[in-house]
């Protein structure tokens, strides 16, 4: 009987074995038929520098498919177009393997692909066995997944440059743990250089429907370069993006009287990020501001992070908050010139999109958490739009 046991068992690990070695054959096949394999990885930025290199590339006449996971995980085809992942169970890197099989069907010649993992270790399956890149990009290092990448910038660069590949190449647009990516890049003898944003002229950024920062257009602006597109033609391609739901978007809300600029910063829910979006609107627009901060439950030391941010740092004229029990948190910072207004997290849309259109010449910046609620406050707002 143990015989017949022992027997059934052995026959069954040598089955799954062999599915094994031909999945990963088949996979490598899907590999060979895409010859130029963008992998673009970092903390922030990461769909819309994915979105601007791929349209930066289409406009040179490439084929160019591209997959995102930024607010929605999307596949933007070869025209350009998004078409929105719809998953039926949670997300897996091993989406990426059936993607990639779908891409070469379709024989294009580069394919862009942002990395979806976070976990340090899924973050090197995703380059070395899935990805296999031919050009990396990192867009930054920034405190962000704290429990997992690391506690302190240099640990989460380390972490990110998992996927710095073998023998190829990879630029980024990090500056202070640039030479922690260099010594890796040194190790896997593959060459590593940084974008400028001295490359992108700031008439140029007036340009854009939307506020991108230059630092993701510069990024963009190198890879392209880097695999011999033209900078014009490049940064033509780059107008035309289709932007990230999450992309900073600007709003003109009209109501009644009321006449109100709203930003949408959701996408830049680290302090550093939300930092650079802010100074970006302090210089393009003039008059009062305010910040919306729409928190999560789960994500308790972001909101924390971000408080400091707005309160300390920021202090915007008004400063609008959708939380719970942080009313202990409060006593602490000076807000005595910053008008506050509280909403529970069972606050509708409705309530606070009021509240919102409600004010008069103000500059709203949303930031924070932009799933579920997030997105229908923002398809809300946007009605109010002129």
């Amino acid at each position: 009987m143990l015989d017949i046991i022992s027997s059934t068992l052995l026959i069954l690990i040598v089955i799954l074995i062999s599915f094994g070695v031909l999945e990963v054959y088949i996979h490598n096949r899907s590999v060979l038929n895409l010859p130029i394999r963008i992998h673009v990885n970092g903390t922030r930025g990461k769909s819309s520098v994915t979105r601007l290199i791929a349209a930066g590339l289409r406009e040179s006449g490439l084929k160019v498919l591209a997959k995102t996971t930024g607010t929605t995980p999307r596949v933007i085809n070869e025209f350009g177009k998004d078409k929105v992942i719809h998953r039926l169970r949670s997300a897996s890197i091993g989406e990426q393997v059936k993607l990639m099989r779908s891409f070469s069907y379709k024989k294009p010649d580069a394919i862009v692909m942002e990395c979806m993992a976070v976990n340090p270790q899924y973050q090197w399956v995703s380059e070395h066995k899935i990805v296999q890149s031919t050009l990396s990009v990192i867009t930054n290092v920034r405190a962000d997944h704290l429990d997992e990448m690391g506690t302190t910038n240099s640990e989460i660069a380390y972490s990110l440059s998992n996927t710095i590949p073998y023998n190829s190449a990879c630029i980024t647009s990090e500056k202070d743990q640039y030479p922690v990516l260099e010594k890796i890049s040194k190790i896997r003898q593959t060459k590593i250089s940084q974008s400028d944003i001295n490359d992108i002229d700031k008439k140029y950024l007036q340009e854009f429907p939307f506020l991108e920062h230059p630092e993701n257009l510069s990024l963009a602006l190198r890879v392209c370069e880097n695999l011999g597109v033209d900078r014009k033609v490049a940064l033509n391609g780059m107008k035309k993006t289709t932007p990230d739901p999450g992309a900073l978007f600007i709003f003109k809300l009209s109501y009644k009287n009321n006449c109100n600029n709203f930003i949408s910063g959701f996408a830049a829910n680290d302090p550093e990020s939300t930092k650079m979006v802010w100074d970006l609107i302090d210089q393009r627009f003039d008059g009062k501001k305010c910040v919306f901060l729409n928190t999560r439950d789960d994500r308790r030391y972001r909101t924390l992070q971000l408080l400091d941010l707005v309160l300390k740092d920021i202090r915007p004229d008004m400063f609008i908050i959708r939380a719970d029990n942080i009313s202990n948190l409060l006593p602490k910072y000076d807000v005595n010139d910053i008008e506050l207004k509280q909403f529970s997290m069972s606050a509708t849309v409705d309530d606070v999109v009021d509240e919102i259109i409600n004010l008069d010449s103000f500059n709203v910046l949303g930031i924070g958490n932009i799933v579920g609620w997030g997105e229908e406050f923002l398809q809300k707002i946007k009605v109010y739009r002129t």
